[in-house]
């Protein structure tokens, strides 16, 4: 299976919402790439394969904020 790259815009109030983001995307996928926080717009970036980038966002929004889905690539 080819590895994939999950690009998740994530909208945080605070470190702890942070940190639980980070939480969920490991018990989502082996390799987690972190978080990037720029101009108060967080991204979070995961690579991985095996898994389905709609349920990751979904799993998101429901435990923690708004989350939107930017991008799925192929990593080769």
């Amino acid at each position: 299976m080819m590895q994939q790259e999950i690009v998740i815009m994530l909208k945080l109030k605070c470190d702890k919402c942070r940190s639980k983001a980070v939480a969920d995307g490991w018990s989502y996928m082996c390799n987690f790439s972190g978080m990037e926080r720029r101009r108060g717009k967080n991204k979070l970036v995961m690579t991985g394969d095996g898994t389905d980038a709609a349920t990751v966002t979904g799993s998101l929004r429901k435990k923690l904020c708004y989350a939107y889905l930017v991008s799925v690539e192929q990593v080769k």
